[in-house]
Order: C-alpha cells, then sequence, then structure tokens
C-alpha cells in the first residue's frame, strides 16, 4: 500500500542481456517477482524474442555468460533449498536460451560460481574455493583452469569485469563514495565521437530498486564534452551499428546523432511476462 492507501504499482521488470559475440543472437535475463527468473532468447536480426524457460530462483546475471556462437549459457543460480540435491545454489551450463543443465555442479553457498567462455568449446568455472561438486556432464565442453584477466574478488564483479573488458569495455577508473565502490567503464560508438559509459557500482543503495549491484549510463561526447545522463537504463550495449538498452523494463533503441539521441523505439517489453512452466527441448 502507497501513503493514500491504494497499491504499490509493481516495480519494472529486471533485465541483463548477453550478446553472442560471433552470432546474431542473445541471452536475455529477466527477473521478476525476486525469485522468478526467466531467459530469454533474441535473433538480433530480425528482433524476433522468444521465452526459454522460467527458474523459481535467482539468476546472478553477472556471474552468466554465453559462448561465442550463443549455443551455451554457463549461469550461477541460488533457490535456497539448502537440504535438495542442488545444495541451494549451483553452477550449470545449458543450451541458450534454456536453463535445463547439461553440466550441473551443486554448490550450497553463494562465493563465486558461475564462469566465462574462452571459447565455443572452452570455460572457465568461477570456483576459486574448490567449492563446486560435479553431479553430471553432458556438455561435451571443455573446462580450463587459467582465471580471465584481472581477479576482482568472489562475487560478481569477478566474472562481470573480465567479461565487460574481453567484450570490448575499457576500464577507465574507480571510486567510492556514500558506501558504493564505482568502476567506470567506457566504449566508444561509431557515432559522432560518442562514448557509451557503464558505471558498474557495488554497494548498497537503498533506492527503491537497487542491489549490492547495478549499473548507471551515461554519453559522452569525445569532441565536445557533453555528458547525457541516462538514470534510467538499467542495461547497454552496442549491438553491431545501434545502441541497444534496457529501460524501465523495455528494452529500447534509438539513432544518435551530433546533437544526441534520437526519437526512441520499443523492440520488447518484458513487463507482462508471468511465469510458465515449460520444458527443453532437449
Amino acid at each position: 500500500m502507497d501513503a493514500r492507501g491504494g497499491l504499490r504499482p509493481l516495480p519494472p521488470a529486471r533485465v541483463h542481456i548477453l550478446l553472442a559475440r560471433e552470432a546474431s543472437t542473445a541471452a536475455i535475463i529477466r527477473r521478476g517477482p525476486s525469485r522468478h527468473t526467466c531467459v530469454l532468447g533474441w535473433n538480433r536480426y530480425s528482433d524476433d524474442i522468444e521465452v526459454g524457460q522460467w527458474l523459481r530462483g535467482r539468476i546472478y546475471e553477472r556471474r552468466c555468460d554465453l559462448s561465442p556462437d550463443g549455443r551455451h549459457l554457463i549461469c550461477f543460480a541460488m533457490n535456497g533449498r539448502w537440504s535438495s540435491a542442488s545444495k541451494g545454489s549451483w553452477s550449470a551450463i545449458s543450451r541458450a536460451p534454456y536453463l535445463k543443465a547439461l553440466a550441473f555442479w551443486p554448490k550450497g553457498d553463494c562465493w563465486n560460481g558461475g564462469g566465462l567462455f574462452v571459447s565455443d568449446r572452452d570455460y572457465w568455472l568461477n570456483d576459486l574455493y574448490g567449492s563446486h561438486t560435479l553431479a553430471r556432464d553432458d556438455s561435451r565442453l571443455r573446462r580450463v583452469e587459467a582465471p580471465p584477466m584481472e581477479a576482482y574478488g568472489g562475487e560478481c564483479p569477478g566474472v562481470y569485469y573480465p567479461r565487460l573488458q574481453r567484450d570490448g569495455w575499457a576500464l577507465q577508473h574507480v571510486s567510492s563514495s556514500d558506501g558504493v565502490q564505482r568502476s567506470v567503464f567506457e566504449k566508444p560508438l561509431p557515432f559522432h565521437h560518442w562514448v557509451l559509459r557503464k558505471i558498474a557500482c557495488a554497494g548498497f543503495d537503498r533506492r527503491q530498486g537497487r542491489g549490492a549491484y547495478y549499473d548507471e549510463h551515461a554519453l559522452w561526447n569525445r569532441r565536445d564534452g557533453r555528458t547525457i545522463a541516462l538514470p534510467d537504463w538499467e542495461w547497454a550495449d552496442l549491438d553491431r551499428k545501434r545502441l541497444v538498452w534496457v529501460e524501465r523494463g523495455r528494452l529500447m533503441t534509438a539513432p544518435l546523432d551530433k546533437a544526441g539521441l534520437g526519437e526512441a523505439r520499443e523492440l520488447y517489453d518484458f513487463n507482462p511476462l508471468t511465469w510458465q512452466s515449460l520444458e527443453a527441448p532437449y
């Protein structure tokens, strides 16, 4: 209830997207309500989006990755059923955009987990303390032991920051204030000297809908120094030659010219989606 006694509007769906590096597909992780998570597939040529599978639990999207060919998803998830076979949390590899595990590691805590794809067939499991127990592996993929790039700790930045850097984001600087660490990443855009800034925040912000890890965004022009703050963008990236972002649970795109963003166009609204019990086709 709100202060006037009416029903509060539901918060928008939380959305994070993994773009395949060498294919025209993407995996979309959509959360809401808090313990209902859905993975969807996105054909980035046709902009068709289809639901893969739902999970009654949380997927830690910043510890996930998509193989370069877009075929496999590695993720870390938690449902809190600590006495179950999954031990309440687990890492898994599946066929994107589905969640039925081909490789499955019950874990039992929320440190580390998930991983990164080194190639279509090779992956790194985020298992710094050896807390994963392999239950099965029918993936026909190969695990490599070398961690990627720099180490950023045992939670989400340990996977997320190396993933950003691998995918063309340059870490510019890190600062801290009000209990929140802000790591500023930048990616040049092929439009009129614009640069997309992603401020990866780590720490508890008490604003509605913010957790321990969240991103803020801005556009900065290298030629004239203009900055356009984009406080409602939850996720953003360059999709080939277009700028795409998520705002209030909707996937958007818009042209970018010398003056800034043009008229935005909605590609998909994730807010109306509700739980479905779906089977993976394998």
